[in-house]
């Protein structure tokens, strides 16, 4: 692959008001090495980059089975392999940054692809809404709201900062 997969978030959303309920494909790299489950990259990206990070966590306290956890640097980390999908953590976050639908595609492999696979790359850019996922020659751009999740994956979002 040449370039790294860019994943419009603000197109998303926007894509998910429009057809509410819309199965979403969802990409992840098969050896992460994390022990807290499996972890799509827009789950990552929402709360590296969308969550408003609450110095007191609603969504932590809530959260029945201790799935929820924040990282040193703030990120809340939820552990799928915890999860019990009751999505108190959704109904409780006062900024609506948890989605119901990480919890709909949880048990669904179809909609699953590897990103450490070429073919599955194509599948899942396919399986996409239009215009959500591409492959860029560009790198992180602040001033163009795109960001680096990683050094294969860049997200276009709406940065949350507490700076001024």
């Amino acid at each position: 692959m040449a370039g790294k997969i860019l994943i419009d978030m603000i197109k998303l959303r926007a894509a998910m008001v429009e057809n509410p309920g819309m199965p979403l494909p969802e990409g992840f790299f098969s050896k992460t090495g994390d022990s807290g489950g499996l972890k799509t990259i827009r789950e990552l990206a929402i709360f590296r980059f969308t969550c408003r990070r609450c110095e007191d966590a609603p969504c932590i306290s809530v959260c029945p089975a201790d799935a929820l956890e924040k990282d040193k640097e703030g990120i809340i980390n939820r552990h799928t392999n915890l999860c019990i999908s009751c999505k108190s953590c959704v109904t409780i976050c006062p900024f609506g940054t948890m989605m119901t639908d990480f919890f709909r595609h949880h048990r669904n492999k179809d909609l699953f692809y590897d990103l450490t696979d070429e073919k599955e790359i194509e599948k899942f850019i396919e399986a996409s809404p239009p215009g959500i996922v591409s492959i860029t020659g560009a790198d992180e751009s602040p001033e163009e709201n795109i960001y680096m999740l990683n050094n294969k994956v860049l997200i276009r979002e709406y940065l949350y900062t507490t700076e001024k």
